[in-house]
């Protein structure tokens, strides 16, 4: 079951076509990276999914049914560009914000106190968010996006100007969300951030898909069949011969084999060389990398 389902979604600003016949799902209760260079198209998807502009043609579907007027309720969006009142109160703002998908002040004050508490930010309530720290707006305008537990949660750069303490908080409210079900769109620069919290992601470059699947499925369909392999003793002349050396040191050596299945006979003629390996793993692309060949191919291509 799907929690999001784009199919050929056109938008057009003028003569810019921002985004060009996009299709994916994303699978509920997921973590999903919405990926692309800057001017990709990612944001303007983040406003037609929740409901700020509309698509041109196309369909969107939340949680099975057509996009509509009470979908926003459901979702969550914390965009990069952050959108507190300055002059406001903390408490005040919160309760507001919650109040507006849909909470009475009541719940509304309720569910807040326990957000502050977990985030032992109570003596924030009033002061005004111009009296906060970036970081500590950061983590305002976090609550305010969870708060009305939406089915769907769009985080957009959620840890620009946190230091690494609130970063792992941020983080580790993330995971405990989703393990609660919730189901998160998570759009970022931050490659390294992509491979350790989501599980599938979607690359969008000039308004087109460009790549889609499970993170660990994109790795290894990208693999060059290079090994890393650590080692004791003298390798023999000639005992890469067919393979392609990459790399050499007194106690390693990196290889690339014309196929993964060659690695198990070389192991075997090592060790029955004499050759005693203390460590042997694959080397898999970083989805940093697999993301800049991409976007590079895909604007030769364009």
């Amino acid at each position: 079951m799907d929690i999001l389902t784009l199919v050929d979604v056109v938008k057009t600003y003028d003569k810019h076509t921002a985004v060009n016949r996009v299709s994916f799902n994303v699978p509920a209760g997921a973590i999903f990276g919405l990926l692309g260079p800057n001017g990709a198209g990612k944001t303007s998807l983040i406003r037609i999914i929740t409901t700020i502009t509309r698509a041109d043609s196309g369909q969107v579907f939340l949680d099975g049914e057509a996009l509509n007027s009470r979908h926003p309720e459901m979702i969550g969006y914390m965009p990069e560009e952050r959108g507190l009142y300055k002059k406001m109160k903390v408490g005040e703002q919160l309760v507001y914000l919650a109040q507006l998908k849909g909470l009475s002040a009541a719940e509304a004050k309720k569910a807040l106190g326990e957000w502050v508490e977990r985030f032992e930010i109570s003596s924030w309530w009033n002061k005004k968010v111009e009296e906060l720290s970036k970081g500590m707006q950061q983590k305002i305008q976090f609550i305010s996006t969870v708060v009305h537990k939406p089915r769907l949660l769009i985080l957009d750069e959620p840890f620009s100007g946190l230091d690494p303490i609130n970063s792992n908080l941020i983080k580790s409210e993330i995971h405990e969300l989703n393990r609660q079900g919730i189901s998160i769109i998570f759009s970022t620069h931050r490659m390294e951030q992509v491979e350790e919290i989501c599980e599938e992601i979607v690359l969008i470059n000039k308004g087109q898909n460009v790549l889609q699947g499970k993170v660990k499925d994109i790795k290894h369909a990208h693999k060059d069949n290079l090994f890393h392999i650590g080692f004791e003793g003298n390798l023999p002349v000639g005992l890469l011969d067919g393979l392609e050396l990459v790399q050499q040191s007194a106690e390693s050596v990196t290889v690339k084999l014309p196929d993964a299945s060659h690695s198990n006979p070389l192991l075997r003629h090592w060790i029955d060389q004499g050759i005693r390996i203390h460590s042997f793993h694959e080397i898999l692309p970083s989805l940093n990398e697999i993301f800049i060949k991409r976007v590079e191919d895909s604007n030769l291509a364009g």
